[in-house]
């Protein structure tokens, strides 16, 4: 008799982890249960931010849990990416960020508060943006060669911005390059940025098309050049900036979709499939993407983990070249 109760401890603990196990399952199978929040690393009325949230609406149609939008501006978009690398890995939360702080801030700055590569779980990528340098038009330059001489006429007058930190190196590559006398003035996002460009106040910002276009087509903005290997098909006239500085290396941008570290794969799978179903409609993609110099980048968590090594390859040359010392 004694000799059967090991054996019966054996068996009771084997169908106790079992019952644990079946309904640790049936919990991840029910997912989600409640609302999800979305940390976004921009300020609100930028393209990122307005389209997060008419995703947000779409998804919680298909999975039936509001998503709450949560802005969290600022610090090189340090901030959110540390409040997203911190939260519970329960599927409750996850982030939009752009490309920086997944691929150049680590090299940048000493100590940005996470490890992009080991700290976050990717979940898809969700689009790239076509950037474009622009100037109020009020400045009446057309070229790059016009705004450089403008600036050394009038030096420590004309001041820029660039939320992105590649695109922020470029221009520094340009005064570089062109002897250009401008002040550099950071922002937390692209609807804070076109306030100050509007006001005249901040007269040149390499941002995204979706944030200048309408002022473009006001004539408000005069764009000298877009990222990109090839022209926008949104405003086919405007050069590359490699067209015309063939020597500057760029990286695009893009936001993706992230979320803490050790989030349950099921969890991230529903995300990613019901992402996946809203991009099937092409009216939504048509108005919240192609429409704004969005393009679409839906990707699998595998492919978006590739895609970020490979981007991190990318960056570590261009800060190199750059000389840009970790703060």
């Amino acid at each position: 008799m004694l000799k059967l109760v090991p054996k019966l401890c054996t068996i009771a603990l084997a169908a106790l982890l079992f019952a644990v196990a079946t309904k640790a399952t049936a919990i991840a199978s029910d997912y989600p249960t409640r609302p999800i929040r979305v940390i976004i690393a921009v300020t609100p009325g930028g393209v990122a931010d307005i389209f997060m949230r008419a995703l947000g609406e779409r998804l919680t149609a298909i999975i039936k849990q509001p998503f709450i939008m949560e802005n969290r501006p600022g610090g090189a978009f340090n901030i959110a990416t540390r409040n997203c690398a911190e939260a519970t890995p329960d599927g409750y939360t996850i982030c939009l960020l752009p490309g920086e702080p997944l691929t150049y801030n680590q090299l940048l700055f000493k100590n940005p508060g996470y490890n992009a590569a080991t700290d976050l779980a990717p979940i898809t990528g969700l689009f790239s943006i076509t950037q474009v340098v622009a100037v109020n038009s009020e400045l009446g330059v057309k070229t790059f060669d016009q705004l450089a001489k403008l600036s050394k006429d009038k030096p420590g007058t004309l001041s820029y911005t660039a939320p992105s930190l590649a695109h922020a190196m470029f221009l520094e590559g340009f005064k570089k390059k062109t002897g250009a006398d401008m002040v550099g003035v950071p922002f937390k996002g692209g609807g804070d940025a076109m306030a100050n460009f509007l006001s005249g106040s901040v007269p040149v910002v390499f941002l995204g098309l979706g944030n200048v276009l309408p002022f473009i087509e006001s004539g408000k903005a005069t764009v000298l050049a877009s990222d990109g290997v090839e022209r926008s098909s949104v405003i086919p006239d405007v050069p590359t900036v490699q067209e015309i500085y063939s020597d500057i290396e760029l990286t695009r941008s893009y936001f993706v979709l992230v979320a803490p570290a050790k989030t349950p794969p099921d969890a991230i799978a529903t995300l990613n499939q019901a992402i996946s179903e809203v991009y099937k409609d092409q009216d939504f993609i048509k108005k919240q993407l192609t429409s704004r110099g969005l393009a679409p980048a839906l990707m699998t968590p595998g492919e978006l983990t590739a895609f970020l090594n490979h981007d991190r390859t990318i960056a570590e040359k261009i800060v190199k070249a750059s000389g840009r010392q970790q703060q």
